[in-house]
């Protein structure tokens, strides 16, 4: 049996788990898209490949622990199975008169969490609630509104036993991670890019955890993680314009290493701290190329480590790809190279973000990647938005 590069990849630590970056509604879909592309000699050893990643029929005896999803993530199952959506959403139309399209917008998607949870029910029950969590976000548009934040979330968390609630590094998101801990709700931080943002979220965890401990809160079926949407840091904040003002030579390689000095600087802080939470890294890519051959530092420096790996459907593709025959070997202690930390450590933008009183909790709301990420998001759920009102005119015309 040929294991997948990302089955390596966790024979590297008995803690380490792959998560799928998807909704579970398309898993099928995609695993047939990658055969009908796999060479015909390869076909019945990826099929086996693909299965032993996630099985629909047998979902606790497969790889992937969990789920995370988002509404660009939402978006694409809008696209990728548009009549069954389509399904869902008339029959809401049916039952609720009178919605308006945003109302129905946030009932799809509950929906579309809803049933996606239910498919790793077995893989949370099988692993005495350790595993089979799926992370569903409250709506990206409300970046800064605390109370509706929190109201979402707590519908989001009344899905199923399973769902664990998505919340911003916003400020007002860090008081709704506080507020769903206390309250022995799952939670996953995401928009997190910087070190401040991190350890904030780490800190109101551990408040509310210790304010669920005090009231007597169950929390069998809880747990946190703190996810690093790693290369978005590098890829769309200041760090390559600022090397250019400044003249500092900024190879891809420095870049990868800039995004894995501060995940490696989280991890590291939340176990010497006992932090409770559990780092997750996002937003991969098959990076940097050296002599003319592809890697992927992203698994590859962070192996060996008790960490979430999330994996959306193309970076899966890009490791069948580019990464078979890599060995892992446990890396996670490695330091990040001195000279390489020091040139990163003379921009601003990298500075900030890896000092962990870097930036202020009123700055997470306006950082570059944050405004960036926060409004592809938001276009994600306006697409979500439109998409329910063309049934709602459809059913009415």
């Amino acid at each position: 049996m040929k294991l997948t590069p990302l089955e390596q990849l966790m024979t590297t630590h008995p803690g380490l788990e792959i998560w799928w970056d998807s909704s579970p509604l398309i898993y099928s879909s995609w695993a047939e898209g990658v055969l009908q592309k796999t060479a015909p000699g390869r076909t019945e050893e990826v099929r086996e490949q693909l299965k032993r990643l996630f099985d629909p029929e047998q979902p606790g005896k497969t790889i992937f622990r969990g789920v995370t999803t988002n509404p660009p993530l939402s978006l694409g199952v809008i696209k990728a199975r548009e009549a069954y959506v389509a399904k869902i959403v008339d029959d809401l139309i049916e039952q609720n008169a009178g919605i308006d399209k945003e109302s129905l917008f946030w009932m799809t998607y509950k929906e579309i969490v809803r049933m996606g949870a239910e498919m790793y029910l077995e893989v949370f029950k099988q692993s005495g609630y350790k595993y089979g969590y799926l992370s569903g976000q409250v709506d990206p548009r409300n970046l800064t509104d605390l109370e509706k934040m929190k109201s979402q979330a707590l519908e989001l968390a009344s899905l199923g036993p399973n769902v664990m609630v998505k919340v911003p590094g916003s400020k007002q998101g860090y008081e709704v991670i506080r507020f769903l801990t206390s309250k022995g709700i799952s939670t996953n931080n995401t928009l997190t890019f910087v070190l401040p943002q991190l350890m904030a979220c780490a800190k109101a965890v551990k408040e509310g955890l210790e304010i669920a401990k005090q009231n007597g809160v169950d929390l069998t079926r809880w747990r946190s993680v703190i996810t690093h949407m790693t290369a978005r840091y590098g890829d769309l904040g200041d760090l390559k314009k600022e090397a250019e003002s400044l003249k500092i030579n900024l190879t891809e390689a420095d870049i990868r290493w800039a995004e894995l000095a501060i995940f490696k600087k989280a991890y590291w802080l939340l176990k010497e701290r006992n932090y409770p939470s559990k780092m997750l890294i996002c937003s991969m890519r098959i990076s940097p190329e050296i002599d003319g051959k592809k890697h992927c530092w992203h698994l590859e420096k962070l192996a060996g480590g008790d960490i979430v790996f999330t994996c959306p459907p193309s970076f899966i593709e890009g490791t069948f790809e580019f990464l078979d025959g890599v060995e892992f070997k446990s890396q996670i202690e490695e330091e990040i190279p001195k000279p390489v930390l020091d040139k990163l450590l003379r921009l601003p933008y990298f500075e900030r973000a890896y000092r962990e009183d870097g930036y202020t909790y009123e700055e997470f709301n306006t950082h570059p990647v944050t405004i960036v990420t926060a409004n592809e998001f938001s276009k994600a759920t306006e697409g979500m938005v439109e998409f329910v009102a063309n049934r709602l005119a459809i059913k009415h015309s």
